[in-house]
């Protein structure tokens, strides 16, 4: 066997069959040839999240029943790319797992078991949100041909107004099958149920819809619920409305970014949070960027340093962000942060 000096080597090698998937800032397929790209340093990680290249990988090794999920999290270095020495541990880790378990046994429940242990103790591991753990779940089955879980048919009833429910015994994981199933009919029922629907509802919702793309349609009504919320002074409600719209078009959630960008008592650091984490590809506009980068800036309790080197580390960022930062002016709250100080000490 040729030596596996890479994760891809391993997949080819071992006759797996691997899915991936992001699980940085949206759980969204991720090509193979984006983890190929990124093995081989032919470019920078086009999803980075707090400097890192998070995966969810479904995988199958020989006559598994069971698929084994795996949750890796690549450090990435300044420019976006890999770190290889801790892939190259945990791959070394791996060949000797698989080696003992061959030896030891041509069980496939011990050979699952061997590789599955593989990712305690693993410092490449992490355990993602309970939301991203639901939507990877409700896309493996439908992209696998699988179907969806029990608690789709309580939400589609609760949603529809088919059965009354207690929206309170509705699964995250019903909604987020819900969310990924998402087709014409079931956009129209959802757009009739938003404005009625319980916060509490509709913040479980908003953490499912927010990794997927949606039309300008549903994207309006959550606008709407969105600033209804701050009217009420519902800060966690608006901002995930926020990070939900920041999968609509330009026309819906770009004109909304720009209208909370322009309202002092709006931008606060969590609302800010929601734009940058979900709405990134909204920020890569002309007079956005500065814009929002200024009012980052403005908030003495943000790191500014930290969520502007995160968008930088975004591709199609990279060269806009550092080109702002570059021509901020010195008595400007951005060239203020940029020197040092702390917007409260601007003179």
């Amino acid at each position: 066997m040729q030596p596996i000096h890479t994760l891809h080597d391993f997949f080819v090698r071992t006759g797996a069959d691997a899915r991936l998937y992001h699980m940085g800032r949206r759980v969204e397929p991720c090509p193979m040839e984006a983890l190929i790209s990124l093995e081989h340093d032919n470019g920078a990680w086009p999803l980075p999240w707090q400097g890192e290249a998070r995966l969810g990988i479904v995988l199958r090794l020989g006559e598994m029943d069971d698929p084994l999920i795996w949750f890796l999290a690549l450090p990435l270095d300044e420019q976006g790319q890999l770190t290889p020495a801790p892939r190259d541990a945990f791959l070394q880790r791996l060949l000797i797992t698989l080696g003992q378990s061959a030896e030891n046994t041509d069980s496939a429940s011990n050979h699952q078991d061997g590789v599955d242990n593989l990712m305690q103790d693993n410092p490449l591991a992490f355990t993602p949100a309970l939301p991203f753990q639901a939507m990877l779940h409700a896309r493996a089955t439908r992209d696998t041909g699988k179907p969806p879980s029990p608690h789709l048919e309580p939400v589609q009833n609760y949603l529809s107004g088919r059965q009354p429910l207690d929206w309170q015994f509705l699964g995250l994981q019903g909604l987020a099958d819900f969310v990924v199933r998402l087709d014409n009919a079931a956009e129209t029922i959802l757009q009739q149920a938003l404005p009625d629907l319980p916060n509490d509802v509709l913040l479980s919702l908003c953490y499912c819809l927010e990794h997927i793309d949606m039309p300008d349609t549903l994207g309006m009504a959550l606008r709407d619920r969105g600033e209804q919320a701050a009217q009420a002074g519902e800060l966690e409600l608006l901002c995930a409305c926020v990070r939900a719209v920041g999968g609509a078009s330009p026309g819906v959630a770009g004109s909304w970014f720009d209208a909370l960008l322009a309202d002092d008592a709006a931008c606060g650091p969590d609302l800010l949070a929601a734009m940058a984490a979900r709405g990134w590809r909204h920020l890569e506009h002309g007079e956005r960027l500065p814009r929002f980068l200024t009012r980052i800036a403005e908030q003495p309790k943000i790191d500014f340093t930290a969520m502007a080197r995160d968008l930088a580390l975004i591709p199609r960022l990279r060269l806009p962000v550092l080109m702002t930062l570059r021509g901020a002016e010195r008595h400007t709250p951005l060239g203020q942060r940029l020197a040092g100080l702390t917007p409260d000490k601007q003179s």
